[in-house]
């Protein structure tokens, strides 16, 4: 299930658990809301913060360093007589092989990835934060990391926020707030960040179109038939939505396409 955590991307998660803990930390150490109902006795908000930003981190782990639907060359044999049972005869297009980990039948919305030297079922694209990609199996569990990411900067921002307080001059007023300030912006931005990815990934879910999909169609081979409005794999929003949050198992889109494309003519 997990790889091997000491690889290329120990560093960007030792730095983003390092950023996590040291901004908490300025949060709890300045005069904000956090310190001061710590020091009232008030534990209450402060302990469900802690915990937030500790399921935050563990959240972000679980999507790095998960599995995200890798296809494993010793599988293709069986799912092959599989497909030929469930698809029927002369499906459009065919199946292609990979030219980099040389699988003899891609399975449909798969990709190579360069970066994780797989093909990763229903890939959405590589994540250079998480270094891993979000696929088949860690989309939701990234999505779920989006939410709970965005709730605690959220929060944090609103603390830092209840920090700041006024000096007789701008210089002494650096002084005093300078660490808060530079907290501040960094969730600002990363606050940013992670609602436009929240709100851009939600919105393809909704049309069951992945990130990779949506940029390159026009060069993606059981996308050209189709306009830009028309997805295949389209079962309506709330469908889509049921089908990505709620439905636990392996989809075999092939199935899928046939239906969609019989529909199509």
């Amino acid at each position: 299930m997990f790889k091997n955590v000491f690889r290329s991307g120990f560093l960007i998660r030792t730095a983003h658990v390092l950023l996590t803990w040291f901004i908490t930390l300025i949060l709890f150490l300045h005069d904000t809301d956090l310190r001061r109902q710590r020091e009232n006795g008030e534990l209450m908000q402060p302990v469900v913060f802690s915990l937030l930003v500790l399921l935050s981190v563990m959240l972000y782990f679980t999507v790095s360093l998960m599995d995200p639907g890798f296809v494993l060359s010793d599988s293709i044999k069986g799912s092959g007589e599989e497909l030929e049972e469930m698809i029927p005869q002369n499906p459009v297009p065919r199946l292609r092989r990979c030219g980099y980990c040389l699988l003899q039948q891609q399975p449909m919305r798969a990709k190579h990835c360069q970066a994780c030297k797989h093909c990763v079922r229903r890939f959405d694209h590589h994540c250079p934060w998480i270094e891993n990609c979000v696929g088949e199996r860690n989309h939701r569990c990234f999505i779920i990391y989006l939410a709970v990411q965005l709730l605690a900067l959220l929060w944090a921002m609103q603390i830092a926020w209840s920090g700041f307080h006024s000096s007789g001059t701008w210089k002494l007023w650096l002084i005093v707030n300078g660490f808060l300030l530079a907290a501040l912006c960094v969730v600002g931005v990363m606050s940013l960040v992670v609602v436009l990815l929240l709100g851009c990934h939600l919105y393809l879910i909704s049309m069951n179109s992945t990130t990779w999909e949506f940029m390159s169609r026009h060069r993606i081979t059981y996308l050209k038939s189709y306009s830009d409005e028309e997805n295949p794999f389209d079962r309506g929003i709330l469908c889509n939505l049921w089908d990505f949050f709620c439905m636990c198992r392996t989809v075999v889109w092939e199935q899928v396409y046939y239906r969609g494309s019989h529909n199509h003519v």
